[in-house]
């Protein structure tokens, strides 16, 4: 009799405890598929609804190919919010779906290549509360909307899957598991995984792909003699042929004033006149320092309140007479825009459609942060410097672009990007030849002087140079409209001062050796762009030039 009163307390206290455990009924596993393989994840070569499923479906093998669809399907026991819930009990529905979503890691041959911490973002919550199974599309030919396909690419082209996946046979293992950040990271067990034995074919390269590019005559600079690691420069070129760093139109290094490299990819040539996006936002800050050397600015900390009336803008507060042109340059004005932020009022997407982007942005609230201390890229803001430099030099900035920067640098041929009033934007898409890209990087290279004439005071170029952003340890620094950027080759660091922009595009300015490397790009918009113009530096462009 005891034996059978143990037995029911244990019984019903276990349904008591599944209950607190499951915070929400999930789907139950209906189908035959999902029941026999729940804990999986199987691989699939198409988009096949759960009950059109079969086992004759399911990939174990497959000859990969990076423009041939792959498919995740995830058989659970239950849904993220249960295992959420399981790892914090204490917590709401709403607060374990802000703060916790899948983990996912993949492994190459037995070996943890990527783990990812899935932004809470994604998915949507209905789904997250019920749903024990789900297709993820990881490559899709219809180019599928979805954060599995950022996923993929995350793991395959920015953080190491390509290189991982080389020419022979691989097994490639997917895992799942919960995880949650409060105060601190939890991590559950792995509710599911699965694997694929993956060919990689041979690529078939030309020599010449691979070699080095003559440098033709008529470049605008005088050609370096220098040591060169060829082999380096080769190997790059074969990663490029094999599409491993994929959208590079352009690479020239400058070493000592000479030209020392000098390629192009992507049917591009020396004249194409490349798109570089924000890395226009740099002249900017050379325009501003051009125009206070000669008297027109009196200098970057004069305030907004002496070139418009703020008071006749929406969201006035005394907060905006104070900013100043340095808080436009460093992105630490305290205005509500935020380009990282998509729910930002600020954010440049907003800005675009406007017939007039110059009161958009002054139309903008301020925030509570201290003016020059806390940094967020603002786009909308470098607008404004256009405004203030075109309403403040003579005959309007593009007259004064081309008589003051672009002519005594030899800079023939370029192309803006125009604001809806046709005035030069300075937002970015600022359009010239590789070559002439470079030009502009070697002027901060010589201090601002080119060719024994000086174009922009050296004090500012130190101004420009200066990280004014040293509390934040994540992040490397920021100056006038100039990025501050660390190199790291084996033990050594490289300091850089760079021109950034969409797409992986780079005017990169060391320090401390005499270096100036012009990558341009046209990766817009995707998550690699960036991370691959870093390894070409780091892992190729560095050590093929020496110190």
């Amino acid at each position: 009799m005891k034996s059978i009163l143990v037995y029911t307390l244990f019984f019903m206290s276990g349904l008591y405890f599944g209950q607190i455990n499951n915070i929400i009924d999930p789907e139950p596993a209906i189908n035959t598929i999902h029941k026999k393989y729940t804990g999986n994840i199987i691989f699939l070569s198409k988009a096949i609804s759960l009950d059109s499923l079969k086992e004759a479906d399911f990939l174990t093998q497959e000859v990969f190919q990076e423009d041939k669809d792959l498919n995740l399907r995830i058989f659970l026991n239950n849904s993220l919010v249960n295992y959420l819930h399981q790892l914090e009990p204490s917590l709401a529905v709403d607060e374990l779906l802000k703060k916790g979503n899948y983990q996912f890691n993949f492994y190459i041959d037995g070996t943890l290549i990527y783990t990812e911490n899935l932004n809470p973002g994604a998915g949507t919550a209905e789904d997250k509360k019920k749903k024990t199974t789900f297709r993820i599309p990881l490559i899709s030919s219809k180019n599928e909307d979805s954060w599995g396909r950022y996923l993929w690419m995350r793991f395959y082209l920015v953080n190491g899957g390509i290189d991982q996946l080389n020419e022979g046979n691989h097994l490639l293992k997917v895992e799942i598991k919960p995880y949650l950040k409060a105060t601190t990271l939890k991590v559950g067990n792995t509710i599911a995984s699965g694997e694929i034995h993956l060919t990689i074919p041979k690529k078939n390269i030309s020599e010449q792909q691979i070699a080095i590019q003559t440098i033709n005559p008529n470049s605008g600079w005088k050609v370096s003699d220098e040591k060169l690691d060829k082999e380096k420069i080769r190997l790059l070129n074969k990663k490029i042929a094999e599409n491993r760093f994929r959208n590079i139109t352009g690479i020239v290094v400058i070493k000592n004033e000479k030209l020392l490299v000098e390629e192009y990819f992507s049917n591009s040539a020396r004249d194409s006149l490349q798109d570089t996006r924000s890395v226009g936002k740099s002249f900017a800050s050379a325009l501003t320092g051009i125009a206070i050397k000669e008297g027109y600015l009196k200098s970057e900390n004069q305030m907004l309140k002496d070139f418009y009336d703020l008071k006749q803008f929406k969201n006035y507060s005394s907060h905006k007479d104070s900013v100043t042109i340095k808080s436009l340059l460093t992105m630490s004005s305290g205005f509500d825009g935020n380009d990282a932020d998509e729910e930002s009022p600020g954010n440049e997407e907003n800005m675009y459609p406007t017939d007039h982007w110059v009161r958009f942005t002054l139309d903008l609230p301020a925030t509570e942060n201290k003016i020059g201390k806390n940094w967020q890229y603002f786009t909308a803001g470098v607008v404004v410097t256009g405004d203030i430099l075109n309403q403040s030099v003579p005959k309007g900035l593009e007259n004064y672009a081309e008589q003051k920067l672009f002519r005594p640098l030899g800079i023939k041929n370029y192309k803006w990007q125009y604001t809806p009033q046709q005035k030069p934007s300075l937002a970015g898409g600022l359009r010239m030849r590789a070559l002439d890209f470079a030009k502009f990087g070697q002027l901060y290279k010589n201090k601002g002087i080119w060719n024994g004439h000086n174009i922009i005071d050296k004090s500012w170029i130190k101004k420009s140079f200066t990280n004014y952003f040293t509390n934040d340890k994540d992040f490397e620094g920021y100056g006038y409209l100039f990025w501050r950027k660390v190199y790291r080759v084996g033990n050594q660091s490289f300091e850089a001062y760079q021109c950034s922009g969409n797409g992986g595009n780079k005017i990169i300015i060391f320090t401390e050796i005499p270096v100036v490397m012009v990558i341009t790009a046209k990766a817009y918009n995707t998550s690699y762009a960036h991370s691959q113009a870093d390894k070409i530096v780091q892992e190729y462009l560095l050590p093929a030039i020496g110190n």
